[in-house]
């Protein structure tokens, strides 16, 4: 069966009335290692679904492996509520169908009557008419792994042989099984969200097992299930507080492997979005752990190329662990200047606009233990021939808060950048930059007049001295010359 898409022709031992005979008799000897449950991964083994459960009262009628021709079911609303639970089973039942979509013209009766009974489960779930039983929830998550849990497409360049394009210019690869795969992320979401849902209970279903197989398919290329995978693994973090440990280091490992091996992965943007609500839930004082996660995760995901597709979702961590914990921004600015970009002038312009957010939340004592290799780095800003990177530099200074951490640290840092305004002036192409310049080189004028007209003096003394070398070395290559000429 290719992809989970297909069915294999029944057999004669596949007779539905046999099954239920055989189940019926060993029902009672069953038992389910939940642990142990692997919910049909890849979608290609549809046969799991037919294991029942002893955990309750004994179910009315348990999911059998789907097998011979799918029929349609009645409505909730028209049976008698007391059969409801049955025929919930029996709906779950018929979800299990895995179909071919990349045919449409394939199996259209049968995406009809599953389409119907998945919409059918959510409105259940949602309106919660009927708490439903835990052999019923049991079921249910079962069919949705059946359902979600597949091997991912390959990416164009690992079927092609195609060299690696930048994922920012890369076109998805859309799910075709999405309008029946979206109903069935609504059913877990409804669920999981659920007043009703009792997580003791569900915990036993949606496990640790489940949870990293739900990480697993971060990697889709399809943004809209993405979307639905942030929001359910947001909620699930939010209602098993027994998984929050697990979840974390899960995404930890997810961030290693792509920093280190891969490079490649659709879903570090979504992850990151999730990650940022949980910091802003870190209790104070911060523990260790989340201060390593911030350290050995968070500020090496700058060094990626691709860093401009997830960029703004990080920076919102990044700035987050400062605001909660003013102490971390030098470690925070130093993780910056390690991984600064030396040719990629687009990826600089991010950094200097997340720098500009860091220092909001930076505090004076904090600022001048990295003053020194900060101002060093963005006096190279300043002269970068990319006129886009040295107006980014220069808008630091519309920022009241870093002016003020500038001024009060002045004698330090104009002696540090002081050079680069000169060499703007004298020399940048650019004049929006050649302005800038102008601006932010009086406020400093305004700022300290005496420290100005030092670091001028200096800057005059240093541009002298270079021109005596200079010339000194242009003599010494003329008495070489002439000493070569009078040899021949």
């Amino acid at each position: 069966m290719k992809g989970g898409g297909g069915h294999k022709k029944p057999s004669k031992s596949d007779d539905p009335s046999a099954a239920a005979r055989n189940n019926s008799q060993a029902a009672a000897n069953v038992v389910v290692n939940h642990a142990s449950r692997r919910g049909g991964a890849g979608g290609g083994t549809v046969a799991s679904v037919g294991t029942n459960s002893t955990t309750g009262p004994a179910s009315p009628m348990p999911i059998l492996p789907p097998s011979g021709p799918m029929e349609p079911l009645p409505m909730f609303r028209d049976v008698a509520v007391s059969e409801r639970q049955n025929l919930f089973l029996r709906k779950l039942h018929v979800c299990c169908y895995i179909l071919d979509f990349s045919d449409t013209l394939r199996n259209i009766r049968e995406k009809e009557i599953k389409r119907q009974a998945l919409m059918e489960l959510v409105d259940f779930i949602q309106s919660g008419s009927g708490k439903i039983t835990e052999n019923c929830q049991e079921e249910m998550i079962r069919m949705i792994s059946v359902n979600i849990f597949r091997c991912l497409p390959p990416a164009s360049h690992e079927n092609t042989g195609q060299e690696v394009t930048d994922p920012e210019e890369e076109e998805p690869c859309l799910e075709p099984s999405w309008p029946h795969l979206q109903l069935v992320y609504e059913l877990l979401l409804r669920y999981v969200v659920s007043s009703d849902t009792d997580t003791k209970v569900a915990k036993r279903y949606i496990d640790h097992s489940f949870v990293l197989k739900l990480l697993d398919l971060f990697d889709s290329e399809d943004p809209r299930e993405r979307e639905y995978l942030k929001t359910i693994l947001h909620r699930i973090y939010g209602k098993f507080m027994v998984h929050r440990p697990f979840i974390r280091k899960a995404i930890n490992n997810i961030f290693y492997r792509f920093i280190y091996e891969t490079e490649r992965h659709c879903g570090i943007g979504e992850l990151l979005e999730i990650l940022g609500s949980i910091i802003n839930g870190f209790a104070l004082p911060m523990k260790e752990e989340h201060k390593l996660f911030l350290v050995r995760a968070l500020l090496p995901l700058h060094k990626p190329k691709s860093v401009g597709v997830y960029h703004q979702q990080l920076s919102y961590c990044i700035t987050q662990f400062v605001e909660k914990d003013f102490k971390l921004a030098d470690t925070v600015i130093r993780g910056l200047l390690k991984y600064w970009p030396v040719t990629n002038c687009q990826k600089e312009v991010l950094f200097l606009g997340e720098l500009e957010e860091v220092l909001e939340a930076t505090q004076a004592a904090e600022f001048q233990r990295c003053m020194v290799p900060l101002f060093k780095q963005i006096s190279r800003c300043l002269n970068s021939s990319h006129f886009q990177v040295a107006e980014r530099a220069l808008f630091l200074w519309n920022n009241e808060h870093i002016v003020s951490l500038i001024a009060q640290n002045r004698t330090v840092i104009l002696p540090i950048i002081f050079e680069a305004f000169e060499k703007n002036i004298q020399s940048h192409w650019n004049q929006a930059v050649h302005g800038l310049t102008m601006n932010v080189r009086k406020m400093f004028l305004e700022m300290d007049a005496e420290l100005f007209e030092e670091c001028q003096r200096q800057h005059a003394e240093k541009e002298a001295k270079a021109k005596e070398v200079a010339e000194q070395r242009e003599l010494n290559w003329k008495r070489l010359a002439d000493a070569a000429a009078q040899k021949v």
